[in-house]
């Protein structure tokens, strides 16, 4: 409860005026709605019973008067208070996408891209519902419930020793199903969570599904998963289902004993039907507010554990920061350096890369390969500040990335990672991604150089073409080339290719590398590729083992000096082919 109270306090603090005025209405209703039970008695006891047509005029027309400033203040508040609830879920959300920004690839692998989806949209509106009503009927409850139980007692104090048996009854009754609840809800989200994994993991691999012809073990894994989500939510559906029925039994059975104890005391003489009436509409006052108060406990345990998983993201401090005073200048440009640098997860028992020593230039093409899983990706990611070295360090022009600002070195490194993602939009608006002021001619220009030029122009629109989600209405082949292109729009000092020629044919492959090298011979080129054929004519060839590198040189140099490599190029090329 705490955890959703600091939430809701800090994002809530800009809209103190707004709440301050929806308070101010919900008591004025509230006194309003109080007040007419009051009049009624009085129109009861004073005019019909004395026949004062006059004074049950006079009176029914302040009754009028009171019931219009309840439809008034009633109206503006929740005017006002929907939307404070509303503005409350839109800074939330940009309170969790803005912290998501700031991760690295090891926070959004601690969370799970299914989570982050849910803790910013389902989680979000469970916490904006629980405002709204707090807004619209929690402020209220209170206030009517104490104002009931003071005005009944004015009507009669013995008959109002009914309210020390029902209210206590009612809150014991409430208490026992709420603290059921709260651990459902929790297991409810994270089986939201589940659903979100797994849908995304078939629509995404559609493909691979079919293929395999996988589609009945993959609806029935749907249909678990479904099916647990199914018995969580019936368990809290039974739970809601008894709190309604349980709370109109105490107000009933309490209605049927204010009547049945207010006639004998109306058949002694010592209170007056008008009294009795006026007693039963503040008792159904005092339950109402308590059925609100129970409308509110029914979300407030989802809204907690919603509000701890959001809480859980904003508090989750990104592993890599910006600098506080970063240097903003480079003296030197294109030279990467990266020294005795190591990654390891936390937690982990081995690091992932350990003991790395890298230098490429300016004007020259490194190369990595490796086996799978020795670590090439994430060497490769720890240069933009992907992620950090968790020992060593990462120079670009001589500098610690971690003390660059992080706009120069954005500006001064492009990477083409290993699975090419698309935007929604255009094929102008992906190239112009990292540079939005880029012409039409520069566009073009790189897309001759990534080879892309042709099938963009058989593409209806050609730079206007529709590019859809992912890239996914056109080939693999076009996707890297694409990614390629928008890496070579914005002209930086290093490029980074993630085995970036994979979907490529050989005849492209060697007419894109040949483009390339006129393209960035002034630049610092760092290749990672499977492809020997790819990286052979580089001007340095880094060889990862295990996190570790194993070998440095030429192509011909390794190939008579290093097993690892031999034994790689071997696997592709026959002897007289890697000679």
């Amino acid at each position: 409860m705490r955890v959703l109270i600091r939430l809701l306090r800090a994002y809530l603090r800009p809209y103190r005026k707004p709440l301050a005025l929806v308070v101010v209405l919900q008591l004025v209703q509230t006194l309003a709605t109080l007040y007419l039970p009051s009049l009624n008695a009085d129109i009861i006891d004073d005019g019909v019973v004395k026949g004062d047509t006059g004074y049950i005029m006079r009176t029914g027309g302040i009754m009028l008067a009171v019931a219009l400033v309840q439809i008034v203040c009633s109206a503006t508040a929740v005017y006002f208070g929907a939307r404070t609830a509303m503005a409350l879920g839109r800074d939330v959300r940009a309170g969790i996408f803005n912290r998501v920004q700031e991760f690295s690839a090891r926070e959004v692998g601690r969370f799970g891209t299914p989570s982050l989806i849910t803790r910013t949209t389902n989680d979000v509106q469970q916490v904006q519902m629980l405002a709204l009503m707090t807004f619209t009927m929690m402020v209220s409850a209170p206030i009517m419930g104490v104002g009931g139980i003071v005005l009944a007692l004015n009507q009669d104090v013995e008959l109002s020793s009914l309210l020390l048996v029902s209210v206590p009854v009612l809150g014991v009754v409430i208490s026992l199903i709420i603290t059921r609840m709260r651990r459902l809800f929790r297991l409810m989200q994270e089986r939201i969570d589940t659903i979100n994994r797994i849908l995304r993991e078939q629509i995404g691999g559609v493909r691979v599904i079919r293929a395999f012809v996988r589609d009945r073990p993959e609806q029935e894994r749907f249909a678990t998963s479904n099916t647990e989500l199914l018995e969580v939510s019936l368990g809290t559906g039974r739970l809601m289902a008894l709190m309604f029925p349980t709370v109109m039994l105490v107000v009933n059975v309490s209605s049927v004993a204010v009547l049945w104890f207010g006639g004998h005391l109306i058949n002694d003489g010592s209170m007056q039907i008008g009294a009795l009436t006026a007693f039963l509409s503040y008792l159904m006052q005092i339950m109402m507010s308590v059925m609100m108060a129970t409308f509110m406990f029914m979300m407030v345990p989802r809204a907690e554990v919603c509000a701890e998983r959001i809480q859980e993201v904003l508090e989750t401090e990104p592993s890599v920061v910006a600098p506080d005073e970063p240097v903003r200048t480079l003296a030197v440009h294109g030279h990467l350096e990266l020294r005795d640098a190591e990654f390891r997860y936390p937690g982990a028992e081995e690091p992932v890369l350990s003991g790395v020593d890298l230098v490429a230039r300016p004007g020259e093409v490194t190369a990595i390969i490796g086996s799978t899983g020795s670590g090439k990706t994430t060497l490769l990611n720890l240069i933009p500040r992907l992620m950090d070295v968790t020992a060593g360090t990462v120079l670009v022009d001589g500098i610690d990335v971690r003390t660059l600002d992080p706009d120069v070195l954005s500006e001064a490194v492009a990477i083409v990672p290993q699975k090419p993602y698309l935007f929604s939009g255009t094929v102008g608006s992906n190239l112009r991604y990292g540079k939005p002021d880029a012409t039409d001619e520069e566009i073009w220009h790189a897309l001759e150089i990534a080879q892309g030029r042709d099938f963009v122009e058989r593409m209806d629109g050609g730079l206007d073409a529709k590019i859809d989600q992912g890239g996914t209405n056109v080939s693999g082949g076009q996707r890297q080339r694409l990614a390629i292109a928008r890496a070579l729009v914005r002209r930086p000092e290093i490029y980074l290719f993630d085995d970036s020629f994979s979907a490529l044919d050989y005849a492209t492959d060697a007419a894109l590398r040949a483009a390339l090298a006129a393209e960035t011979s002034d630049a610092t080129v760092v290749i990672v590729a499977q492809r020997v054929s790819t990286i052979r004519h580089a001007d340095r060839i880094i060889v990862l083992d295990e996190g570790r590198v194993v070998g440095t040189g030429t192509h011909h140099e390794l190939m008579d000096t290093n097993e690892t490599y031999r034994e790689i190029v071997l696997s592709q090329l026959t002897e007289q082919e890697a000679a």
